[in-house]
C-alpha cells in the first residue's frame, strides 16, 4: 500500500474518531433543530404538510427493504437535488453554534442547504442529515416544498469525490419540536440512510414553527 493511501486511511480514521456517538447527536439535534425557525411564516399560503399516507409503514420502520448498494467512504457534500419539488441547491457544512445547537445555513440565501458534519456523509453507513430553511423574510426557501414529497421520490446528493448518492424516499412526517423522536429519526439502521429536515407545523411570531418536517430516505443507487 502506498504512502499516500496510508495517509488517506489515517485521515479517515481520525475523522471517524471525532464524530460524536449517535446518542449524543440525537440529543443535540433534538434541541438544535429548533433553531431552524427564521422564516416569517406570514405568507398567504403556508408550506405543504405531509399527507398521512406519506408516513413510513411498518416495513420501512423495521428496515426490511431490498438490499442497499454498498456504502461509500467519507466525502464532503457539494449539492442536493430533489427533482419532484424542483430543488437544486448548493450544500454547505454546518456544525454546532456557540450554544451547542445545530447551526442552520445562513437564512439570507434562500437556495442553500446544510449538511451536518457531526454525522456521517451521505452514502456512508449510518444516517446522514441535511437541513435547510422552509422560508425567509423574502419568501419560500430551499425546502419549502419538502412536505409535498411522496414515497418513491428521489433525492440526489452530489459529493465532492465526484460520486452522486441517490436516495429513495420511504416516508415523510411532521413532528412537534417539543416531542421530537430523536432515536427514530437519527438512529442508524446499519445501512446508508438520509434525513432531510426543515420547519413545519403551525407558526407563531413568538416561537416560530412548532414542528419539523422530516424526510426518511435510503440509498438506492450510486452514480
Amino acid at each position: 500500500m502506498s504512502a499516500s493511501m496510508l495517509a488517506e486511511l489515517a485521515e479517515e480514521e481520525e475523522r471517524r474518531k471525532k464524530r460524536a456517538p449517535w446518542g449524543v447527536i440525537a440529543l443535540v439535534l433534538l434541541t438544535g433543530l429548533a433553531l431552524i425557525r427564521n422564516g416569517s411564516g406570514e405568507f398567504d399560503v403556508g408550506p405543504p404538510q405531509p399527507a398521512s399516507a406519506a408516513a413510513p409503514d411498518s416495513r420501512a420502520t423495521l428496515g426490511t427493504f431490498a438490499p442497499a448498494p454498498a456504502s461509500l467512504a467519507f466525502s464532503a457534500v457539494d449539492r442536493v437535488r430533489i427533482p419532484a419539488i424542483h430543488v437544486d441547491a448548493p450544500v454547505v457544512p454546518v456544525g454546532l453554534d456557540a450554544d451547542g445547537w445545530v447551526a442552520a445555513p445562513p437564512p439570507d440565501d434562500a437556495n442553500l442547504a446544510g449538511w451536518f458534519t457531526g454525522a456521517v456523509s451521505p452514502g456512508e453507513k449510518g444516517t446522514a442529515v441535511v437541513v435547510g430553511h422552509v422560508d425567509n423574510k423574502q419568501g419560500p426557501a430551499v425546502f419549502y416544498g419538502l412536505g409535498a414529497l411522496k414515497k418513491g421520490n428521489q433525492i440526489a446528493v452530489v459529493r465532492k469525490d465526484g460520486k452522486t448518492a441517490v436516495f429513495e424516499i420511504y416516508g415523510v412526517e411532521v413532528f412537534a419540536k417539543n416531542n421530537f423522536p430523536g432515536d427514530r429519526v437519527y438512529g442508524s439502521k446499519g445501512t446508508p440512510e438520509l434525513r432531510v429536515i426543515t420547519c413545519g407545523g403551525g407558526f407563531s411570531k413568538q416561537n416560530g414553527y412548532d414542528g419539523n418536517v422530516v424526510v426518511f430516505a435510503r440509498l438506492a443507487a450510486v452514480t
